[in-house]
């Protein structure tokens, strides 16, 4: 149980929390969540059905591993853009994954996240469980490697194949799994929760409902700039309140031969898809 005074929504998984009471679970004994301890980090998306809220998704993250699908359904870069300003706004290492490699080639798609040093995996994840290829067991393994003793949260568009990943991470059917529908290139709800499973080399994974929606007016701006320190001297000669894509922005400076041009292009998107302004 919960304590009343913690109202509705103050617990996420991943939350540390005090209990009060009999905490041995035999039949007929009762303990009540009294207190959320101060959380390090946490993932929130802003919803705007009734009013713009933050609903946070999970607290006291390692890793946000990010899925998505080189087609069926097609990656989008918007929703990588907004999944890497949620980590960078955290301190939270962000990790992407194509999946179904074997349907389409990503290579194009990702040089802008090459770039930003973030850690590709792909592989190859199909439906049948006899179907697995060799780079879909390699793109697995090395995924689990970096989640060991460290707890991530998967988030992506329904149909990439993120419930798939979570069984053969965790050696379960513990996730329910689904198809893409062929007419609207967008998968089925098969997750309605995040929940956390053990993995078997130590840490946790959670697991996360497919996301339609992302938004993020709820980013602290200055936070997502300070995640490209080799960018801060060159803004540091902005105007005041630049928008850091304007006529006199120094980043225009920069050459498109230097190594920092794509990095400009990727903090660009990620300022522009957060909705915020700069103060």
């Amino acid at each position: 149980m919960k304590a009343r005074e913690l109202g509705k929504n103050a617990i996420v998984v991943g939350d540390l929390i005090r209990l009060d009471g009999d905490i041995s679970a035999s039949p007929g004994t009762l303990a009540r969540a009294v207190e959320v301890q101060a959380r390090r980090n946490y993932l929130a998306r802003t919803v705007d059905d009734v009013g713009a809220f933050e609903k946070v998704v999970a607290a006291n993250v390692d890793q946000l591993v990010i899925v998505i699908s080189a087609a069926n359904p097609q990656p989008r870069h918007g929703f990588i853009a907004r999944s890497l300003a949620v980590a960078f706004d955290q301190g939270i290492t962000p990790i992407v994954v194509v999946t179904k490699c074997d349907l389409a080639d990503p290579t194009e798609f990702l040089m802008p996240y090459r770039a930003l040093d973030v850690v590709i995996i792909m592989s190859s994840i199909l439906t049948a469980k006899s179907d697995r290829t060799a780079s879909e067991n390699s793109g697995v393994h090395d995924l689990a490697g970096l989640l060991s003793n460290k707890i991530s949260v998967l988030i992506g568009h329904s149909g990439v194949g993120k419930s798939t990943m979570v069984n053969r991470l965790v050696g379960s059917d513990a996730r329910a799994t689904g198809n893409v529908n062929d007419a609207t290139g967008r998968g089925r709800h098969t997750s309605s929760s995040a929940y956390a499973l053990a993995l078997p080399t130590g840490g946790w994974i959670i697991d996360t409902p497919g996301i339609r929606s992302f938004g993020l007016e709820h980013l602290d701006v200055s936070r997502i700039i300070g995640s490209f320190p080799d960018l801060a001297q060159v803004i540091a000669s902005c105007p005041k309140l630049c928008s850091h894509d304007e006529p006199g922005c120094a980043l225009n400076d920069i050459s498109p031969d230097s190594s920092s041009y794509q990095r400009v292009a990727s903090l660009r998107r990620l300022l522009k898809d957060s909705g915020q302004p700069i103060t």
